[in-house]
């Protein structure tokens, strides 16, 4: 039989209760590794995918790359967005969290080519592979926030996708200083679940 090693009940407990959107005007200036990195695209890996179609795919954006996507996405806003709707403030909002963020993670799918399982289960795989790296960065004390702009559609413009992949959003990563108001609050579960025993 497999030995098992026990782990930290309440520390699992604790990760995931206190994860957080950690937004790209809150990091400072210290970089996240790329072996941290690496280890939260690791993680990711393991998430549950129903008939192994492992359909999550990554892109690591940093350095130069972060400056070319930021314009990109940012002209793209001006360029789809009618002029009595434009906001200079989002217009630079959307250049600033890139040049803010230590890296920024593509977060793709790649659809199962062929169709095993629904679409909405591999973007739920994905999802799951997303939450995976999202509690790594809370245990490691690292900020991140999954940002899903409407113009992600567009993203074939930017990357060189593979047939049936396309962008779900970008993972900002960056350290942050401590901040007690950084909280979140959740209504009781009890108004969510209905127990059927009969």
């Amino acid at each position: 039989m497999k030995s098992v090693k026990l782990m930290n009940k309440e520390y699992l407990n604790q990760i995931i209760r206190e994860r957080r959107a950690i937004f790209p005007a809150q990091y400072n200036d210290q970089p996240v590794s790329e072996e941290l990195i690496k280890v939260l695209l690791e993680n990711a890996n393991w998430a549950p995918t129903h008939r192994l179609t492992e359909p999550w795919r990554f892109k690591v954006i940093r350095g130069a790359a972060k400056d070319r996507l930021g314009t990109f996405l940012s002209d793209t806003y001006t360029d789809i967005t009618p002029e009595d709707s434009f906001s200079p403030f989002k217009h630079k909002k959307i250049k600033n969290n890139c040049s803010l963020a230590s890296a920024i993670i593509a977060i793709c799918m790649k659809r199962d080519d062929k169709e095993r399982v629904p679409e909405w289960e591999e973007i739920a795989a994905t999802s799951m592979a997303v939450q995976n790296m999202w509690l790594t960065c809370a245990a490691h004390h690292v900020g991140c926030y999954w940002s899903s702009p409407g113009f992600i559609k567009y993203m074939d413009e930017f990357f060189d996708f593979e047939e049936g992949e396309k962008c779900l959003g970008f993972l900002y990563l960056g350290n942050y200083e401590d901040d007690d108001s950084i909280s979140s609050k959740r209504s009781p579960m009890e108004d969510k679940v209905i127990w059927l025993d009969q």
